[in-house]
């Protein structure tokens, strides 16, 4: 049997899962298992410039294609505590990133040594498993049951914590022996696909609520097939948005307090049933439960059981991987069409593209300082389907998902549960390792592209380039808003007069230098009809300079965005009168 020491083996073992890139950096307590990276040579390596910032590379990398799984690399003690946020937010999205953490002597472990901190009881309850290895023979094991976990169910996170002697003990392990485990895959039956089938015929206005399940299960090219073949209009949620095109004639808007249509709310509310495949009823989509459950009836699909009941029972509860899910659905539809037509929804499909002709929101405004909306509008016309979006938190992440188009899935890249501030650069950079060719724009307010931002030197120093367009306004804008009910502005102003740029006129901090600083390359825009030429002049900068390009668009100071608190009673602060939508901005619309 060949002998190796367990951090040669471990590496053997991501190969063989499938990895091919690691985030993260080095450390006294990790060098051995980088080591055996070094003499391995066949893993690539993305230098953060903070581990927090890693582990959120990893969760872009994973989110931006099927069977992928995002690993960050980190020393002992701080590198494991600043990678818990981006643990909190893989496991709160069911993203499985994996993370590794070097660690003291095991010898060391009770002795309050440098850095050695109990990073396994701290990762407890953001992850699916957090073990520190104190065996080297059982780190082969403990990577197989890592994979297998992060795979089965509702997908999530793993931390492995090796201390320093683990790492460096030799042990029997043969690479060209080792199989990963089986994955256990729950399964809708013909019996409970036939009861869904029932009930949307006993309805007259159905609807499917597409949610990230079915992303995760690389089920979209299903769902769209089942929404045709029945006729029934679709409402993804924010985690399943592209999972039907925009354009679609039955993708019938998004529902929710913040990030939603006004045609999708509408449409949710004129409903009279409700299936979810892979959604968690989070409470930006539903609101109110009285007001989102009045009237109608739901079934809900879901991966994990226990998800199943706990935000409210639905009439029928089904535990199923949502591509099993909707192959079973399928099959038991085309069975009842050979029986006879499937009933007719023409009425009710009408009625939704109706209210999506004439339900939307004004994004043609010429104002100086510019509305954001018009940010969003040529964005629109500057990007097309195949763009892969990145957001994460903020009125401009609200405000974008009201606004922008998304044709497929894992082109709306979000952290949806969690919202990390600082999350966007560093997701873009992992989407943008994960899929080189692809054009991807990261959208953040000027508080979110601070937090992490000198990850940007990242993108420099590896060449991998996105547009990162940044929106302006000198606010901590979400929190303002949401401090109007208790009637204060208070420690939410970003503004100060920059005594290095006085044309940025009390805006704060030049952000162009800051990204030039870093190795990238800026553009700062003051008026609307510098928009779309800046959007197109990046285009040509990303693939000429094969860096991050910002273009950061100055914003009005305040603009307060559609929301509310229940799906009836979401305010429109802007104009609603006279709404029109330049082509291609009208290219989520259906005649």
């Amino acid at each position: 049997m060949p002998r190796m020491t367990a951090a040669r083996a471990a590496v053997e073992i991501l190969r063989r899962e499938g990895i091919t890139n690691l985030f993260g950096l080095p450390g006294a307590a990790i060098n051995p298992f980088y080591n055996a990276v070094r003499a391995q040579g066949e893993l690539k390596h993305v230098l953060a410039r903070h581990v927090e910032g890693a582990s959120h590379m990893a969760e872009g990398y994973t989110r931006a294609k099927a069977g992928n799984i995002g690993v960050c690399v980190g020393t002992s003690g701080p590198a494991g505590t600043d990678m818990i946020t981006g643990l909190y937010s893989a496991s709160a999205d069911s993203i499985p990133i994996l993370c590794i953490t070097g660690q003291a002597p095991v010898a060391k472990l009770h002795k309050e040594d440098f850095q050695a901190v109990d990073i396994e009881s701290i990762a407890q309850p953001v992850t699916k498993w957090a073990v520190t290895v104190l065996e080297a023979a059982q780190v082969p094991g403990a990577f197989q049951k890592a994979f297998q976990l992060m795979r089965t169910g509702r997908p999530g996170p793993v931390l492995i914590d090796l201390p320093i002697d683990v790492q460096l003990t030799e042990i029997d392990f043969d690479p060209e022996l080792y199989a990963p485990l089986p994955i256990a895959t729950p399964r809708a039956t013909v019996a409970q696909a036939e009861k869904v089938l029932e009930l949307l015929a006993a309805s007259e206005r159905p609807l499917l609520v597409a949610g990230g399940g079915i992303i995760n299960a690389d089920a979209a090219d299903l769902l769209v097939e089942f929404a045709e073949l029945t006729g029934v209009p679709v409402v993804p949620t924010l985690m399943g948005w592209g999972t039907i095109p925009d354009d679609h004639r039955l993708m019938a808007g998004m529902v929710g307090l913040q990030t939603s249509h006004r045609y999708g709310n509408e449409t949710l509310l004129a409903s009279d049933l409700v299936v979810g495949i892979g959604n968690r009823w989070a409470n930006r989509h539903t609101g109110g439960l009285d007001t989102y459950r009045a009237g109608r009836k739901f079934v809900h699909i879901d991966i994990e059981p226990t998800q199943i009941g706990r935000v409210f029972a639905p009439d029928l509860g089904i535990a199923s991987d949502a591509r099993a899910a909707l192959e079973v659905l399928i099959h038991v539809a085309r069975e009842k069409l050979a029986e006879g037509p499937l009933p007719d929804r023409s009425e009710w499909t009408a009625g939704c593209r109706e209210r999506k002709r004439t339900l939307q929101r004004r994004t043609d405004f010429d104002n100086v300082p510019v509305k954001p909306q018009r940010v969003y509008q040529e964005m629109n016309n500057a990007f097309g389907p195949d763009t892969r979006y990145v957001s994460t938190i903020g009125l401009s992440q609200i405000q974008a998902a009201q606004m922008l188009h998304v044709y497929r899935p894992r082109h709306w890249i979000n952290a949806g549960q969690a919202g990390p501030l600082g999350w966007t650069g560093p997701a873009a950079l992992g989407v943008a390792v994960a899929d080189p060719e692809a054009t991807v724009v990261a959208l953040s307010g000027d508080y979110d592209f601070q937090f992490l931002i000198e990850e940007l030197a990242v993108g420099a120093q590896f060449n991998i380039p996105y547009i990162h367009v940044v929106v302006n306004n000198a606010y901590l804008g979400l929190i303002r808003q949401a401090q109007r009910n208790f009637d204060m502005d208070y420690c939410v102003q970003l503004a100060f007069d920059n005594i290095n740029t006085p044309e940025l006129n009390g805006y704060g901090v030049d952000h162009v230098k800051v990204a030039e600083g870093l190795g990238c390359k800026g553009l700062r825009v003051f008026e609307p009809d510098g928009i779309l030429p800046a959007l197109e002049q990046a285009k040509k900068m990303m693939v000429e300079h094969r860096v991050p390009i910002m273009v950061e668009v100055i914003l009005e100071r305040i603009t307060n965005v559609s929301m509310g608190t229940e799906l009836d009673n979401v305010v429109e602060f802007d104009e609603l009168d006279d709404v029109r939508h330049p082509v291609p901005t009208a290219s989520g619309l259906v005649d």
